[in-house]
């Protein structure tokens, strides 16, 4: 099934004497990738944060104007995706594509000093994800090829729960810097720039240089450290890859499915932004606790990634995939129907961060297993795109039906959408589809 692969627990290796030697659960490469986004994400989140609320608030946004704004802030970052996987696959390098992503993102941080009106501030922001385009493919790549499969859930979870960590701080950082520091939004961003920088310094510093090459000649996982050929030409480091091969990558049936469900549930996924706000309209949270909000979703989220990842490696990733849209929709049947419980709120951030504990690490996982090593980047940037662009329709759909019909039809409309979305996904998904792994006989040619 495309989303149930199971495999084989990890266990100890076969060492050449006939011995035993236990590979590490998580690899280096994994650890130092989860500290540089844990730094990125402080300065992301910092400016998430806040983002809303400036921009509606302090610019006067409407909610259309400001659904159309995020949707472009994350169509942006989806249209790029596929230009930074297959420029990581095609020139071998996913840790240079990955810094030149995270070092865009860190130069856009100290526009937004200069921006304050809606022109600027979109083209910044534009710029911003643009640079989270270029690196999220080359970095999950990173991270499946080096890792083994059957552990491939865990090390996104590690990663997740790492990145989250930032997502926590983040948030805030924001909040005390607004109550304590001159200057308001402004000193958020300028903290913000200096934030990212450190985490292109980070990653420059301990992501290996040869990492995300592929599985060595002998066929063992990389665990996290630098072959010693890594970064000659010879038999045992693959080609880059053209872009026809990169396109033939869509005639594997397994990756068209993914794509279908990860967009056909895009379109109905609210982007957090909305969800925020959606809780600050009906519980009435004061605007100096609206940054606080995002720390609910990031703090469960970071309690559960990793055994929701070790939980999809074990029981099958459509499961916990699935799972975790029917959580959604409890939160946003609890936005909509719920009475003003007092603890409505913590309820809906709980459900929001157990959907992204079963859902965001668990995809990458499911694709990693589907394509070819020479290829991964790419394949993660097809999935990843036809969600985000997804997504990106739903911010402009969300954002106009707010503004015709109100906040709670709206959230119907996506609520019902939701529904029938996640059944047409199960339904492709179904473990009666299941195959086993790729069968490289079987591959279209050029990926194989």
């Amino acid at each position: 099934m495309y989303l149930a692969d199971r495999s084989a627990p990890a266990g100890a290796k076969t060492a050449p004497d006939g011995g035993s030697v236990r590979a590490p659960a998580v690899a280096s490469t994994v650890l130092a990738l989860g500290a540089v986004s844990l730094i990125t994400d402080v300065s992301s989140e910092m400016v998430t944060a806040v983002l809303p609320l400036y921009l509606v608030a302090g610019l006067g946004l409407s909610p259309l104007g400001f659904g159309a704004l995020d949707g472009v802030y994350n169509g942006v970052s989806a249209l790029v995706q596929l230009t930074g996987g297959h420029l990581a696959d095609r020139v071998r390098n996913h840790k240079l594509i990955a810094g030149i992503g995270y070092g865009l993102s860190a130069l856009c941080k100290p526009l937004l000093l200069l921006a304050h009106s809606l022109g600027p501030v979109g083209v910044v922001l534009a710029l911003e994800r643009t640079g989270k385009g270029l690196r999220t493919a080359p970095r999950d790549a990173l991270i499946s090829l080096s890792t083994p499969p059957e552990l491939q859930g865990r090390a996104f979870g590690v990663h997740r729960a790492m990145d989250t960590t930032g997502a926590l701080l983040g948030p805030l950082a924001a909040f005390f810097i607004l109550n304590m520091a001159v200057g308001g939004y402004d000193a958020v961003f300028g903290v913000s720039a200096c934030v990212a920088v450190l985490g292109v310094v980070v990653l420059m510093l301990f992501v290996p240089c040869g990492a995300g090459l592929g599985p060595e000649p002998s066929g063992r996982a990389q665990r996290g450290g630098t072959r010693p050929d890594a970064g000659k030409p010879g038999p045992g480091k693959p080609s880059g890859v053209s872009l026809r091969e990169a396109v033939a990558l869509l005639r594997l049936p397994r990756l068209r499915a993914l794509a279908l469900c990860a967009a056909l549930l895009g379109l109905t996924t609210v982007s957090d932004a909305f969800l925020y706000l959606l809780l600050q309209d009906r519980t009435g949270i004061r605007e100096q606790w609206f940054p606080l909000l995002p720390l609910g979703t990031a703090a469960v989220f970071l309690l559960l990634a990793v055994p929701a990842g070790a939980l999809a490696d074990r029981i099958g990733r459509r499961s916990v995939f699935l799972a975790g849209h029917a959580l959604l929709l409890a939160g946003y049947g609890l936005l909509l129907w719920a009475p003003h419980w007092p603890a409505l709120p913590y309820l809906v951030l709980v459900l929001h961060g157990l959907f992204y504990a079963a859902t965001d690490g668990v995809l990458p996982a499911a694709v990693g297993a589907t394509v070819p090593a020479k290829l991964r980047a790419t394949g993660l940037a097809v999935v990843g795109t036809s969600q985000a662009l997804a997504r990106f329709g739903c911010s402009l759909a969300f954002g106009a039906a707010w503004t015709v019909w109100g906040a709670g039809p709206a959230l119907a409309a996506a609520a019902a959408g939701l529904c029938c979305c996640a059944a047409v996904a199960g339904f492709v998904l179904r473990p009666a589809a299941a195959d086993p792994a790729p069968d490289p006989a079987r591959l279209p040619r050029g990926t194989r």
